[in-house]
Parts: C-alpha cells; structure tokens; sequence
C-alpha cells in the first residue's frame, strides 16, 4: 500500500476560524499600534525640526537640524504610511476582517 501525503492549501489553512482569529489579534494588538507609535514618533520629528527652524532663524547650524529632522520626519511618516497599507493588503489577500475599521 503506497503512502500519498498531501498538502493543505493556503486558503484552506487560513479560513479555519482559529487562524482568522489568531491573525486577526496580532494585528489588531501588536502590529498596528507598533505601526502607529512610530508614525507619531516621525511626526514628533517633524515637528521638532520646524520649531527648529523657526525658533533659530539666525543659526545655520541649528537651521541644518531642523532641516533634517523634517526631512527624517517625513521619510519615517512615508515609511510608516507605507507599512499600513502593506498590512492592509496582506489582511485584504489573506482573508482578514480589515484590521483597520
């Protein structure tokens, strides 16, 4: 008697309600407020380096800092921004309930 093994498919494994759950939670309470922290961290940044600027008008040096802040600030808004709709995407392929609504 021969031995046939076959594998389960993707869509079979996740559409089992423990999975979707288990999915649903990590992303519900680990990775987006993760996600979220660290926009408002780029976002602090930026704001940082505005005032920066602002407040040290006649510095050149500190007017460099500022400048970067911004620039960090919005490079990690933009990465972050990215990271949200990455994880939407994933949930939307996977068949997780929309982890943002």
């Amino acid at each position: 008697m021969s031995n046939v093994v076959q594998a389960q498919t993707f869509s079979k494994v996740v559409n089992t309600p423990g999975v979707k759950d288990l999915l649903s939670k990590v992303a519900d309470n680990i990775v987006i407020p993760i996600i979220g922290f660290m926009f408002l961290i780029a976002f602090f940044m930026f704001v940082y380096g505005i005032f920066g600027m602002i407040s040290s008008a006649d510095d050149s040096d500190k007017r460099e800092n500022g400048k970067r802040s911004i620039i960090w600030g919005v490079v990690g808004m933009t990465i972050m921004l990215s990271a949200f709709g990455i994880v939407r995407v994933i949930a939307n392929t996977v068949g997780v309930p929309d982890p943002f609504l």
